[in-house]
């Protein structure tokens, strides 16, 4: 493990100052903008940068691992993407394309200074999308990769979906929800009241909506609602059909992942963790975290087993172990 002193040492940092925080310039072909990242810890082997869900979510997703991370003496990187709160927010659909963040993530990977020697790639929910298109167009600078809680084919989620979590509730509420996206009526604060209570609680963060962490309410608070319509849909019951990752399937893809790659899964997420364990198997150097009291952020309501498992692939895979 680092040492703690060097670990917690930014007296020769640039960002010092700031805390690790810092903003990276990111050339788009809709101009210049920056976004904005936070680093934590010095390790120079283990660094992880994360890739928040949504489309239009925020790191606020992971402040949990301040509690847990820091201990290890593993590095990782707080980081919004283009569009989310505390980036630049051009507002522009024609950059919310998985090739536009593709790139800004090599942009951001570059200015890191992030190589095969020490990246660890994370990414959660669209995180996992965005991480596994980054591996498929860029694994030779990557040391790790990490899929969280994201199946490699949106109709497998649209089926688990309505196939085996929405039979699981109240069949009036179940019929209720049907109905509001049958009618396309998402913006009806009923449709969004039942998917709260009757969903979000069970699937997506397994607490009671007031013991939620502020973490993930401020995400919530802060979520870019265009950007994550546009590309995801109206919720996290299953992409909207029109949205424009609607039809996004990698599955064939997996095998041509080289590199180490973790998939996590829990067994009351949104996905199904089955398809997560099978993931494991398609790549070339894979292996499956269960997370047996996890939802969709299993790194809340499951942390037993979600960062031990977590820990133990980022040490093995940088002793050269695994």
């Amino acid at each position: 493990m680092t040492d703690l002193t060097e670990y917690l040492d930014y007296s020769s940092a640039p960002d010092q100052l700031t805390g690790g925080v810092r903003r990276i310039p990111i050339s788009t072909a809709k101009g210049e903008f920056s976004v904005w990242v936070k680093r934590t810890g010095n390790n120079p082997t283990i660094r992880m940068l994360l890739l928040h869900g949504g489309p239009g979510a925020t790191h606020e997703l992971y402040e949990c691992f301040d509690g847990y991370l820091p201990a290890e003496g593993i590095e990782y990187i707080y980081y919004d993407q283009l569009d989310s709160y505390y980036s630049d927010q051009p507002n522009d659909p024609d950059l919310w394309t998985i090739e536009h963040f593709v790139d800004e993530v090599d942009q951001v990977r570059r200015a890191l200074g992030l190589n095969k020697d020490n990246f660890f790639l994370y990414g959660q929910s669209w995180g996992g999308m965005l991480a596994i298109e980054y591996a498929l167009a860029h694994q030779q600078h990557l040391k790790g990769l990490i899929i969280s809680n994201m199946v490699s084919d949106v109709q497998d989620y649209n089926r688990y979906a309505r196939e085996v979590l929405g039979p699981q509730m109240d069949p009036a509420v179940f019929a209720e929800i049907q109905q509001f996206e049958a009618d396309e009526d998402y913006d009806n604060p009923r449709y969004e009241e039942l998917l709260m209570q009757h969903h979000y609680t069970e699937h997506v963060l397994r607490m009671p909506l007031d013991e939620w962490p502020d973490s993930i309410m401020r995400t919530f608070k802060h979520l870019n609602k265009g950007l994550y319509v546009h590309m995801q849909g109206h919720s996290e019951f299953g992409m909207t059909p029109n949205a424009t990752l609607g039809r996004w399937n990698r599955s064939a893809d997996l095998p041509g992942i080289r590199v180490p790659t973790l998939t996590i899964g829990a067994a009351h997420d949104t996905m199904d963790p089955k398809h997560m364990e099978w993931m494991a198997g398609q790549v070339q150097q894979g292996r499956y975290l269960h997370c047996p009291n996890g939802s969709h952020l299993s790194q809340y309501d499951d942390p037993q087993h979600f960062f031990p498992g977590l820990v133990r692939f980022l040490r093995e895979v940088d002793d050269g172990e695994f």
